[in-house]
């Protein structure tokens, strides 16, 4: 069949039929105040219909397909929930109950691992004694002290322990009780500058030793020397370094300048000349030094 003759026939078939078909919906839901309105499907126009044609075979129609109107959902509202007020759960307390200590009787005592003990180390030997900062001298080395000649009757000798001067001042700087005692008389504005002599330094550099390992002791009074027993109260020195003359009871009649001695088996003594004329006199100097070595080097 030619195009012509399919023309004539639809001409002719649907000469009273009305083309528009209006589909009816399957179900009529509630409408919602918000539903959109349905939307009609309207069927598709035929074609124009082109020139004369020889009459086409009968077909039968198709149906026009239905559609299902556009139903807008409606918004639920989310439900709401009163507050409910919180209600209190009494809570077990965690732990012993206050006031109780636990138990200690369920618990075993397990004893600490031993380890094994290891032998002991040979013991290192003892390092030497280094000694003190200088050369104590043996008292041995000395010589005795010359009983004291009986040339004026009457006389009484002093001892460690007794003396008639045991009242004659002295003024004492230093603070080592144990250290070498130096013995002088000087005025007492010389005596507090007394350490800072250069020469009295120099000699005690010369035996190792500083100011603050001795004392000085300053005899207050111009002719009498000062008791031995008393220095013995507060100082326990048994070295003497006297610079003058009549300084020490127990070596008045005993001792002879740059000669060092022993008193009475414990107590090394050794007088000299003044500081003052010491420190312009070479030979007195050189005497001193061999004297010092005798007695402390």
């Amino acid at each position: 069949m030619t195009s012509a003759d399919s023309l004539a026939f639809f001409q002719n078939f649907y000469t009273d039929v009305s083309l528009y078909v209006v589909a009816e919906p399957a179900a009529t839901p509630v409408a919602s105040p918000t539903a959109a309105p349905a939307v009609p499907v309207v069927a598709p126009i035929a074609a124009p219909v082109a020139a004369a044609a020889p009459p086409p075979q009968p077909v039968l129609p198709s149906p026009a397909p239905v559609v299902a109107p556009h139903v807008e959902p409606k918004p639920v509202a989310a439900p709401t929930v009163a507050a409910v007020p919180p209600t209190k759960t009494a809570i077990p307390p965690i732990g012993p109950t206050p006031g109780k200590l636990p138990s200690l009787a369920s618990l075993a005592l397990t004893p600490p691992p031993t380890a094994p003990v290891p032998p002991p180390a040979p013991a290192a030997p003892a390092a030497p004694d280094p000694g003190p900062l200088f050369s104590v001298p043996t008292l041995a080395e000395l010589p005795a002290a010359p009983t004291a000649p009986a040339s004026q009757p009457g006389r009484i000798q002093p001892t460690p322990t007794q003396s008639p001067v045991a009242h004659i001042p002295f003024a004492t700087l230093g603070s080592n009780p144990n250290g070498l005692l130096i013995l002088v008389r000087v005025s007492p504005d010389e005596f507090r500058k007394l350490p800072r002599n250069v020469f009295l330094n120099n000699i005690l550099k010369a035996i190792r030793l500083v100011m603050e390992d001795v004392v000085l002791v300053n005899v207050e009074h111009e002719k009498f020397p000062v008791a031995l027993c008393s220095l013995r109260k507060s100082l326990a020195a048994k070295q003497f370094l006297a610079f003058g003359k009549n300084l020490l009871d127990v070596a008045v009649y005993t001792t002879q300048p740059y000669e060092p001695v022993l008193l009475y088996g414990d107590t090394a003594f050794l007088g000299a000349s003044e500081i003052k004329m010491l420190e312009y006199d070479a030979g007195r100097k050189k005497q001193l030094w061999h004297a010092m070595q005798r007695m402390f080097l």
